[in-house]
């Protein structure tokens, strides 16, 4: 058995699946998509809808078929986070144009990039604090809702405030299947302390695959991308309570639902549809069997209406 099935979402709106073969058929797509209006917008269409653990690749070949807009393309276009190891700190972190410099990362543990850069930029003393904060609150996160995994967060300066990214892997090598689930959390804080508020924007973009190659079950493939948008305006906590802990925990709240949102979704549309097709396609149990339960169903509901009666 050898089955595909992938996955998109934008926003609130859903796209429909796009099963992707390979060799010709995909070219052709590729080159379809380029020859319409806005061609960046015809990638970012159609990267939602082709498994993430082949996006690298298929930026290589959209990239050689439009270069002019290689720039565009790839500071638009989520990618799978990829983990790099930090020396000074022993740990590992996440990388990301976000903490990227020229062809170096920077590392949230010991605030370091790695080739070393003098130059590099550095959020400033103030925030790398916050960053160090916020850093180890989601290390919590992460450990409470994944059990491993890893995570980073990098902040910059803003003039209204500052901006960052939450960063989560997860990746899963069992013996039945093998999968990962990168979360990518853009947040923008505009701060205002007068009003003892702060306006939060957060884009979120999960990418998720799952697969199966066992000769008992064959090969099974399932994977792509969500995203989200939400904007609230809360408050910086009361008098007395650190800035910073207010953000901690105004941030929080907006991921956790955001990513109980999509883990929701995930689970009641694309895994449930998914189930339920393979139900009406197949059932695990003979039909004659099935008659026999829906039978026997029946005739309790029957008794049960009989001796209400009486």
């Amino acid at each position: 058995m050898h089955q595909n099935l992938h996955f998109s979402l934008k926003t609130t709106c859903s796209t429909p699946a796009l099963g992707m073969g390979s060799g010709g058929a995909y070219s052709e797509v590729c080159a379809t998509a380029m020859d319409m209006a806005n061609p960046l917008t015809s990638v970012m269409d159609l990267m939602r809808r082709l498994p993430p653990q082949k996006i690298n690749h298929t930026l290589v070949d959209v990239i050689s078929l439009k270069p002019e807009h290689c720039e565009d393309i790839l500071s638009s276009v989520d990618q799978p986070l990829k983990i790099a190891r930090d020396v000074h700190a022993d740990r590992d972190y996440l990388l990301c144009d976000y903490n990227r410099d020229g062809d170096s990362y920077r590392s949230p543990w010991s605030n370091t990039y790695d080739p070393p850069l003098e130059d590099g930029a550095m959020p400033s003393e103030s925030l790398r604090k916050r960053e160090i904060e916020i850093n180890t609150a989601f290390d919590q996160y992460r450990e409470m809702y994944y059990e491993g995994g890893i995570s980073s967060v990098y902040l910059w300066d803003m003039d209204h405030g500052f901006a960052g990214v939450i960063l989560i892997k997860k990746a899963g090598n069992a013996k039945l299947a093998s999968g990962c689930w990168d979360s990518i959390h853009v947040i923008d804080v505009v701060e205002r302390p007068s009003a003892k508020i702060s306006l939060y924007k957060l884009t979120s973009t999960v990418m998720l695959w799952l697969q199966t190659q066992r000769e008992s079950a064959g090969y099974f493939n399932l994977g792509g991308s969500l995203s989200r948008f939400s904007e609230r305006e809360l408050p910086l906590g009361d008098s007395g309570v650190p800035i910073t802990t207010s953000h901690i925990v105004n941030i929080g709240r907006m991921v956790e639902d955001v990513e109980n949102s999509i883990r929701s979704t995930l689970n009641e549309v694309y895994f449930g549809t998914t189930k339920n097709i393979v139900d009406s396609l197949r059932s695990i149990v003979p039909a004659s069997e099935e008659e026999k339960r829906r039978r026997l169903v029946q005739e309790v509901h029957t008794a049960l209406q009989n001796k209400s009666q009486l």
